[in-house]
């Protein structure tokens, strides 16, 4: 046994080993996409973050980021950090892979053989780096996100369940249990993901102290875990919140106090009363006491208070109170336990304190700003990101009720929105002067709207009102419906309307054709089976989906592979393993199911592991479709399950080949080493598209856009990934403080608006023009355009009346709330052009084509929150002398320029606002082209031809080639042909085809450039690449069966578009033999064509 030990504790560390040398090798060495750089940026400064937040991320990357410094070196070291705690994680599975595989092939007191150590060695190893080198894990391990310190979380407590398994008879063996809740308690500062185990756990322990199991005891035990779950998530981390802020409203409002007394004496109240429980259940000496202090600790923790309700609390008080005054034989012993596992959960649980903390201290990044425990909690329960039903309720077709109500003297009649009424919303009072008392006001209240419930569904799996999700509902579901007659009082003269409603088997089909197949087995088995591409699919044939590697089994998931066209067939993300994960897996599942008490008692801890982690929150997440990103990471954790079969199969084979072979060791060796060809494979195939060194896109992408504003400008953001990299940039590396960044989707809420009245390192507050008062939370959410003057208004005017509370300015809206009002749908900016070209608003060589005055038109009939701030903006800078330039990120969509489109003009990869004739069309050529050429920076395309770009990655790389394409075009316009090649042959070099391949259409135009700029072999050349890979994709596209050719509607107009533009570039330029071979193939092309969607028309002559 003590030599078992020895090579399990070492093969243990060289699973870490080779997995930790991988990840390094492969980290990316600055910020990556998405949430990475906020995620960096909160851990070096200690910032907020996004909710809920993760404050044990941020402390632990901080430690992290203290071994440097360079600030530019920083974000390496938190990515860092996610690859150490990721071969973390592939420790303890190969020591949880070890402790199941041992449970099954020796019995408790057996000495272990030779040949079953090597067995369950090579089955812990095979397991261990199967999950290492798969797509999904591999992926988060090389960034600084959440999901790799999760993973870490999930693996060590579940190994630790194992752990306890195996001590559990020895004296102190609880304290395991006890680490376990503390890493439960940490681990949700991390993710809420880490209580999905708690079912397995569960079953650990019931099968140990139940040695008699039955199907019975193990549905309790289940039970029970899901009680455990609902407590602690929906009692504890909300309810010691709740409990909290009685105490606060009681301090400040009641006493007088300042702000945080109540929360203070609270947590200091609760630990004593959990650590004055702990000593009466382990003294025993006052049973009085002793219950006493169990029910006061239980109650400060908020447990009883689930989903905030009060009564529910009460009742729950009461009935513990009940049965421990009423019961004659105390568990004592339990409830010494439960309340020592309570206190480190709640040890734990307190490192959000720095979220607290930190969020007072008014930090530049500070989402949500949770400064007082009321924000807090509404921080931590999300509740911006709102609520999707579960089980019962809405569907796409439900509308919210209305009362009716008549004007006694009019007769018209009138809606009032049905709304129900929720808690009250509590926030620090504004003071008028620093002397006034600290005080909490309602604000408001929460409210849900009331839909009709005459079309709600059990399991409602299609809710969203978005047009194009909608859309895909119906496609997925194959969407008929039933009628359905409910009232419409303003629909119709009768009163009442027909609504085709989904069924219950159409919300089904969604679930299982989407949610279940698309968004969780397509993710399975990129894992364990292979993965088509990168390229984000939403169910087309070619984009994303998995393949195993043999084109017999392919051809007919996929199309045809082997006439596959170079694009995708060289795509890095291209993976296929040949299946070998996933049947090692089936077989492992199998053995261990089969292998007698023990092994089917494991097969359920570890199937209970892999549903809770996976199909569990495919339910719960309710997905929409079209997500803005693959979502895999999620279910990482059920991957993790998968991959302690993956191990099992190896003892499986071992055991097969004893048939075979003579020596057990040797059939357990041969076993061992022939599955250690599964993550040889797997590490060959993934290794071009999980390593991300050298690759600095994200960080240069933020400096490229920061570049493009002038100095103490103002750049409008909207989405992660053009505002991320921008903070990531200024709050680390401390590049062009001096923009003021704002995210145009938090300026649709007060506490935004807020910090935006705030300095930030060198960038002076934003100009709103408004008060505290006017746009505090339910003032100006919306307003409401109601033309009451005819003809153009000055902005000015109508920023006045709308920031009126004159009852004369608002309007009834029709739910119980009067909206503040603007008077009318044109507005004008009397503009002074020797002021807007001395401010650098407008450069000077477009002083001609400064207008007199700006009219900005706005025909919606509402202005939402983060409209109203730029109007408001725009109008103080102009009342100011035009002192700040003002930039929308080309990211951002065109319905938020509140009318703007005619002056916006492009400076680099932003718009700015400049009054002057030409609109979005127009673009400052000469500040464009010393941004691109001395400035922009390329994210490690320039330094290494070979860098992995994934495809969000090419789509960043696509903004900059538009702005060359735009720069190259105007350039060729206004006579400078010599810049337009220098920026031609710099976006060419640069932004190399074979790191982002040229698929897009708009880049065909790149020919034509060329051909104007005197070089016609660059440009024969380039065109000729873009038809030969249109008619190779063309190829593939007709040669598809007719359900995948559906499928690929887009792409194949994409391509017959480019090579019509290839084709007429061609011939335009003199090349009429070589533009006639590419017609030619149109003409073949959109024959094939009609002969599919027009089989009637007439052939063309």
């Amino acid at each position: 046994m003590k030599q078992y030990k020895f090579w399990n504790n070492l093969l243990g560390w060289v699973a870490f080993l080779i997995s930790a040398v991988v990840y390094i090798m492969t980290l990316e060495p600055t910020a990556s996409f998405w949430d990475c750089g906020e995620f960096i940026a909160s851990a070096y400064k200690q910032e907020v973050g996004h909710p809920p937040g993760s404050p044990l991320f941020m402390l632990t990357g901080r430690f992290f980021a203290n071994f440097t410094s360079d600030p530019s070196h920083v974000a390496y070291l938190v990515n860092l950090m996610s690859g150490l705690l990721s071969a973390g994680t592939i420790l303890f599975l190969f020591w949880t892979i070890t402790a199941l595989a041992k449970k099954i092939i020796v019995q408790d007191d057996e000495e272990i053989s030779l040949s079953k150590m090597i067995a369950i060695l090579g089955s812990g190893m095979v397991g261990a780096l199967v999950y290492a080198f798969s797509d999904t894990f591999w992926f988060s391990a090389v960034e600084g996100e959440v999901y790799a310190y999760s993973s870490f979380c999930t693996a060590a407590v579940f190994w630790l369940i194992l752990k306890w398994e195996s001590v559990a008879d020895e004296p102190y063996a609880g304290r395991f249990l006890v680490l376990i809740a503390y890493l439960m308690g940490v681990g949700i500062c991390v993710h809420q993901l880490n209580l999905l185990c708690i079912p397995a756990i569960v079953l650990v322990y019931y099968y140990k102290k139940y040695p008699n199991s039955n199907v019975k005891g193990s549905l309790v035990a289940l039970g029970i875990s899901f009680l455990i779950i609902l407590f602690l998530l929906y009692g504890l981390y909300p309810g010691f919140i709740q409990v909290a802020g009685w105490f606060e409203l009681f301090a400040v409002n009641v006493l007088g106090m300042p702000f945080n007394t109540g929360v203070v004496v609270c947590f200091f109240l609760t630990i004593g009363c959990l650590i004055w429980g702990v000593y009466e259940t382990y003294s025993q000496k006052n049973p009085t006491r002793l219950k006493v202090s169990f029910i006061l600790a239980v109650s400060l923790l908020g447990l009883p208070f689930l989903g905030g309700m009060v009564w529910l609390g009460i009742l729950l008080i009461a009935a513990l109170a009940f049965y421990l005054f009423a019961c004659k034989v105390v568990p004592v012993k339990v409830l010494n336990t439960i309340l020592v596992c309570l206190m480190v959960i709640f040890f734990g649980y307190s490192s959000y304190a720095i979220i607290l903390i930190r969020a007072s201290a008014n930090t530049p990044l500070d989402e949500n700003n949770p400064s007082d425990i009321f924000s807090l909690g509404r921080y931590i329960s999300r509740e911006q990101y709102g609520n999707n039903p579960l089980l019962f309720g809405r569907t796409f077709v439900s509308d919210v009720t209305y009362d009716v109500v008549t004007d006694a003297q009019t007769g018209t009649r009138s809606g009032l929105i049905k709304r129900k009424m929720g808690a009250p919303i509590w926030n620090k009072k504004l003071k008028s002067s620093p002397d006034e008392k600290d005080r909490y006001v309602i604000t408001g209240y929460k409210y849900d709207y009331i839909y009709n419930p005459e079309l709600d569904v059990f399991f409602p799996r299609m809710y969203s009102d978005k047009p194009e999700h909608i859309n895909a509902y119906k496609e997925w579901s194959q969407y008929k419906g039933k009628p359905v007659v409910v009232a419409a009082p303003f629909e119709s003269d009768s009163g009442v309307k027909t609504v085709m409603q989904p069924t219950f088997w159409e919300n089904l089909r969604f679930f299982f054709d989407y949610q279940l197949n698309h968004m969780y087995w397509r993710y399975f088995m990129w894992n364990f089976s292979g993965r088509q591409n990168d390229i984000q699919g939403h169910g087309e044939v070619q984009h994303g989906k998995w393949i195993t590697g043999f084109n017999f089994i392919d051809k007919h998931m996929v199309g045809d592979q082997e006439t596959l066209p170079s694009v995708y067939a060289n795509n890095k993300g291209r993976n296929y393993y040949y299946m070998m994960p996933l049947l090692l897996g089936i077989i492992g599942l199998l053995f261990q199911a089969y292998s007698g008490r023990k092994g089917i008692e494991g097969f359920w801890i570890t199937f209970f592991l892999f549903f809770m982690t996976g199909i569990a929150i495919v339910i719960y997440l309710n997905q929409t479709p079209y997500q803005p990103r693959e979502r895999d990471y999620a279910y990482a954790g059920s991957f993790y399950a998968y991959a302690i079969w993956v191990g099992l199969g190896v003892l499986a084979i071992a055991k097969g080949l004893n048939r075979i072979l003579k020596r057990k060791e040797v059939a357990a060796a041969v076993a061992s080493v022939l599955c250690l060809f599964v993550p040889v494979q797997m590490i060959g195939q993934n290794w071009d598209d999980h390593d991300r060194s050298g690759r600095y896109l994200a960080r240069d992408f933020g400096m490229n856009y920061l570049s493009c504003v002038d100095e103490n400008g103002i750049i409008f953001t909207q989405g992660d990934n053009d505002t991320f990299p921008l903070w990531y940039v200024q709050e680390v590396e401390g590049f062009r403080t001096d923009v003021r960044v704002c995210n145009l989707s938090y300026l649709q809420t007060d506490w935004y608006y807020t910090q935006m009245l705030y300095p930030s390192y060198t960038s002076t507050p934003l100009p709103l023009g408004m008060t505290p008062e006017q746009y505090a939370q339910g003032k100006r959410d919306v307003v409401r355009v109601v033309p009451r003057v005819k003809g153009p208004m000055k902005l000015d005017s109508a920023i006045k009346w709308m920031l009126s509370d004159d009852e004369r300015t608002l309007y009834n809206s029709g739910s119980e709330d009067q909206l503040n009002t603007l008077p009318a749908t044109t507005f004008t900016i009397p503009i002074d052009s020797a002021t807007v070209v001395n401010s650098g608003t407008v450069s000077p060589q477009y002083a001609d084509s400064i207008v007199k005055e700006m009219t900005l038109s706005y025909s919606a009939p509402y202005l939402t929150k983060e409209k109203i701030g730029v109007l408001s903006m725009l109008n103080s800078i102009a009342n100011q002398g035009w002192d700040r330039s003002i930039y929308f990120a080309s990211t951002v969509p065109s319905s938020e320029y509140v009318g703007l489109q005619n002056y916006l003009q492009a400076v680099g990869l932003a718009y700015r606002i400049a009054p002057i004739n030409g609109g979005m069309a127009s673009m400052d050529a000469d500040k464009t082209y010393d941004i691109v050429m001395n400035k922009f920076k390329w994210g490690g395309m320039d330094e290494d031809p070979d860098v992995y770009m994934d495809e969000n990655c090419r789509r960043m790389c696509l903004h900059m080639r538009l702005v060359f394409s735009r720069l190259v075009n105007t350039l060729i316009e206004e006579g400078k042909t010599e810049k337009a090649l220098n920026a031609l042959n710099l976006c060419m070099e640069k932004i190399p085809v074979s790191v982002v391949p040229m698929t897009e259409e708009n880049f065909v135009f790149f020919g034509q450039y060329y051909f104007k700029l005197g070089q016609p072999e660059k440009a024969i050349a380039l065109l000729s690449d873009m038809g030969d890979s249109a008619i190779e994709m063309l190829n593939w596209y007709f040669g598809l069966k007719p359900s995948h050719f559906l499928s690929v509607g887009q792409s194949l107009m994409s391509s017959i578009r480019m090579l019509h533009y290839v084709s007429a570039i061609l011939k335009e330029n003199g090349q009429t033999e070589l533009g006639d071979k590419y017609y030619q193939e149109l003409e073949t092309f959109a024959s094939a064509y009609d002969a599919i969607f027009n089989p009637n028309a007439q052939p063309k002559q």
